[in-house]
């Protein structure tokens, strides 16, 4: 059960979402306030939030929950700021009820949701150099997963959980995961990970 926390100055939709947000059985509303007060003591997976993103609160030491923020804008901006307070969405205000759970979902999941009219822009303003001759292939999706598993130094074990695989191929992502990267050991391919941007801080 995905605990979601709402926050959102107008008390008109703070009810909307709550009601939204009851109409999917896999989430539980753990509270509902206009400017995040409660957020330290409910430590909701997920605050589901209407501010412009400039007005999101600094985040607390500590903080884990992920945010999925909807702004009156209409082409809403990721900025750096936004990252490392904890977005993980940034819908439209006027986006809808699909939209909005499917991002709740995945940020609760632990990914992070974009407009593909976003995207483009961010791509169509990166930098991608090619790959160099001989260069090591790159991660899979699954090794990206068990990489950021252990940038939170989970133990083999405990990926093997997360993932509902077996240990023995929890190790064998590892394993894979540190030839690839050209690292001895699980801390340098964390190291080299957050160097190439495949694992976010």
């Amino acid at each position: 059960m995905i605990r979601v926390l709402i926050a959102a100055r107008s008390a008109v939709v703070r009810a909307g979402l709550e009601a939204l947000l009851a109409s999917s059985p896999g989430i539980s509303v753990a509270g509902s306030d206009p400017d995040l007060a409660g957020l330290e003591a409910l430590r909701p997976d997920v605050v589901l939030a209407a501010f412009r993103p400039e007005e999101l609160p600094a985040p607390a030491d500590g903080r884990t929950s992920a945010v999925v923020l909807l702004t009156s804008e209409a082409q809403p901006v990721w900025t750096a700021e936004a990252v490392r307070g904890g977005v993980r969405a940034l819908l439209p205000r006027d986006a809808g009820a699909a939209e909005i759970l499917a991002a709740v979902e995945a940020a609760a999941n632990g990914m992070a949701v974009l407009d593909p009219r976003e995207l483009e822009m961010l791509l169509a303003g990166a930098v991608v150099p090619a790959p160099a001759t001989g260069e090591t292939p790159a991660l899979t999706g699954r090794e990206l997963e068990v990489l950021r598993m252990m940038a939170e130094g989970a133990a083999n074990k405990t990926i093997a959980w997360k993932l509902n695989i077996s240990e023995h191929t929890a190790k064998f992502h590892v394993a894979s995961i540190l030839t690839k990267l050209n690292a001895s050991t699980r801390t340098e391919a964390v190291t080299v990970g957050i160097r190439r941007g495949l694992i976010l801080l």
